[in-house]
């Protein structure tokens, strides 16, 4: 079996959060690895263009990852007692930053949680795991919501 001894955790603060940790948390004790865990703020960048003033999005984009800290930090001492753990935020579009900093970080996998949308909800709103599924370069655990 691989080492996993870097293990990037993306998580969305949801309440399925808690199940991709256990996993996450599971493997760094099997292994003695350590445990990236990230969240992507998205950047609404995109929305510029709608008559948004940019500094009205920068300002929410400045209180979501304000948010983020603070639930990271506590995420992360609730989640991964006695592991090697450090959480991050980052701004961007989550699929393209998780491979990011999975390749920079040097992570051997990837573990993150799906929300299983399908029909309509799959087209409208896409899917992360899916397209980091088809371009990582590391093993990519999914974890779906409990029913």
């Amino acid at each position: 079996m691989k080492d996993f001894k870097k293990i990037l955790c993306a998580v969305d603060f949801s309440e399925h959060s808690k199940d991709v940790a256990e996993y996450a948390a599971s493997l760094a004790r099997m292994t003695g690895g350590s445990v990236v865990v990230l969240y992507a703020a998205p950047s609404l960048s995109q929305y510029v263009g709608f008559h948004v003033p940019p500094n009205s999005i920068e300002n929410f984009v400045g209180e979501i990852v304000s948010g983020a800290e603070k639930a990271m930090e506590s995420f992360v001492a609730e989640n991964f007692p006695g592991i090697k753990a450090e959480g991050r935020i980052v701004t961007g579009y989550a699929a393209e930053e998780i491979l990011g900093i999975a390749d920079k970080e040097g992570a051997d996998v990837i573990i993150m949680g799906t929300h299983g949308r399908k029909g309509l909800d799959r087209i409208l709103f896409g899917s992360v795991a899916e397209k980091v599924v088809k371009s990582a370069r590391q093993p990519v655990l999914t974890i779906r919501p409990s029913v």
